[in-house]
């Protein structure tokens, strides 16, 4: 998806500054210094005084991650590794995830099974799964609060500079080289200031905010899941239930590898039935 959007912004952004080449002059009639430093200089002016340089730098670092692909990319990805997981557990016994806690590179994921492992119960592990969703949303809206609040003043440094070039021009009346060399400023400057505001920052700000959405659903599908899982539930419940949280072409799609778990489940079912006979027929045997 991410290889998708980058081909896709490529190529727009390309049509974009090759409109710029239309007619005699090409990109030089939209380049100019002073239009391009008042917009620039005006916005990262506006974020400094705005927020504190920790939180500019962080929100940087979100943006950057916000574009990085995903170590699971969908939902049903974390419906079957919360299955397996499940399997595991009612076969080998809770203790045995701390192995998969250890492994699994979902840093959510990992905390959830600690919990679990630790014996906290299910209240607890709840509202401490919770309390870490909320405040993670919490720090992403205010890496997305930056973008959005710069988005929206850098078309007012555009006009900013288209007065300050109209402010040049009438005072260069009856000079043309005066008027010349504000008018492209006047005109470029509400030009950069459109293109930062809607090209740029809007688009980082709603990748942002669309990317946290789909972080926190499957937070939401881990923390119910690994509740279910300390409770011992059913697998067939368990997969009922997390099914739930999917689109329908998504569970016919993975219907295949839910009857691989079911299976799974009915052989260890099997194998331990066939175990508790052994004892049972030893301890008979022992008791002649």
């Amino acid at each position: 998806m991410i290889r998708m959007n980058l081909l896709g912004v490529g190529i727009c952004t390309i049509i974009f500054i090759g409109c710029f080449f239309y007619g005699e002059g090409g990109m030089v009639f939209y380049f100019n210094l002073i239009s391009f430093l008042v917009v620039s200089s005006g916005t990262i002016g506006v974020a400094f005084l705005s927020y504190p340089y920790e939180r500019l730098k962080n929100a940087y670092k979100v943006a950057l991650n916000s574009y990085k692909k995903d170590i699971v990319n969908s939902p049903d990805q974390i419906v079957n590794i919360l299955l397996d997981i499940s399997v595991r557990s009612r076969s080998d016994g809770v203790l045995s995830l701390e192995k998969v806690e250890k492994t699994t590179t979902i840093t959510f994921l990992k905390n959830a099974l600690g919990l679990l492992v630790d014996g906290y119960s299910e209240d607890e592990i709840r509202s401490i799964l919770h309390n870490e969703m909320y405040y993670f949303k919490t720090r992403r809206q205010h890496s997305e609060r930056v973008f959005r609040t710069t988005a929206l003043v850098a078309p007012a440094f555009g006009v900013a500079g288209s007065i300050i070039g109209l402010i040049g021009m009438l005072y260069g009346v009856g000079d043309t080289g005066i008027i010349l060399k504000t008018i492209p400023i006047a005109l470029t400057s509400t030009l950069y200031g459109i293109v930062l505001s809607y090209y740029v920052l809007v688009p980082i700000a709603e990748n942002i905010y669309s990317k946290t959405q789909k972080e926190l659903f499957m937070q939401s599908i881990m923390t119910d899941g690994i509740i279910e899982i300390g409770k011992e539930q059913n697998l067939y419940k368990l997969e009922k239930r997390l099914s739930s949280f999917l689109t329908p072409s998504a569970r016919e799609g993975k219907q295949e590898s839910l009857q691989e778990l079911r299976k799974r489940y009915i052989r260890m079912k099997t194998e331990q039935k066939e175990e508790r006979v052994e004892v049972i027929s030893s301890h008979v045997q022992c008791a002649r």
